[in-house]
């Protein structure tokens, strides 16, 4: 590879194998506390928490350097209420059949329904996009490579580090999610992956008891 391509690593320390076991077990402690919150505070959350972690969530790897995503960072109270009316009108389709019997059976235990206010009361709402093409400074059309993956890697940081910053998130997904184009005024070469909720848990949240049960190791991972 001609080295004009590369650079020196940066940032990287080996570590003594203690130490990587403690960090290792400590990063895990502290992730397994995370739980989906559907109650939230409506306290306003400062925005360079935000903005650092919309950091971190873009250092994510993507196929190609390619960087798919789009973030769209709704805290107006009206675009809000825009958003809840809209997704509110999926779901009522959704949890009156068009879910499916075995859909709407795995979620009886969560106890959800189409009623969501969190997407009105919730501080802030992330609606994250995913490229399919983008557009180079010529204005031509530019494919993206493992769109979803990366994408997907790329929302899995963020929700971590809204968490390791002490706050609360929640994942929505309303099917379809069309109208966030239109309300975040998002170019039709984008489709939204998820609607990411994020704020303070209000006082006395509850969370289901279902979904802070985690397969074991041994059902997850195989050592060959």
């Amino acid at each position: 590879m001609p080295d004009d391509l590369y650079e020196p690593l940066a940032g990287w320390t080996p570590l003594p194998e203690a130490e990587m076991v403690a960090r290792a077990r400590s990063f895990y402690e502290l992730v397994r506390r995370r739980r989906t919150v559907r109650d939230f505070s409506s306290a306003e959350v400062p925005r360079q928490v935000i903005e650092a972690a919309l950091l971190a969530a873009g250092t994510a790897p993507s196929g190609a350097n390619q960087q798919p995503w789009h973030f769209a960072v709704v805290t107006d109270l009206d675009r809000k209420r825009e958003i809840r009316r809209a997704a509110e009108a999926e779901e009522q389709e959704f949890y009156a059949g068009r879910g499916g019997e075995e859909w709407l059976s795995a979620l009886k235990p969560l106890g959800t329904n189409a009623d969501k206010p969190f997407l009105e009361i919730a501080p802030v709402l992330i609606a994250i996009f995913a490229q399919r093409f983008g557009v180079d400074d010529a204005g031509r059309k530019q494919k993206n490579y493992y769109v979803p993956e990366s994408v997907g890697i790329a929302t899995g940081l963020l929700i971590t580090a809204l968490h390791q910053a002490g706050l609360a998130t929640l994942t929505h997904t309303p099917s379809p999610m069309g109208f966030l184009n239109r309300i975040c005024a998002r170019p039709s070469q984008e489709k939204a992956y998820v609607l990411l909720v994020t704020g303070y848990p209000a006082e006395g949240c509850r969370v289901p008891r279902a979904a802070g049960v985690k397969k074991p190791l041994s059902e997850i991972a195989t050592f060959l």
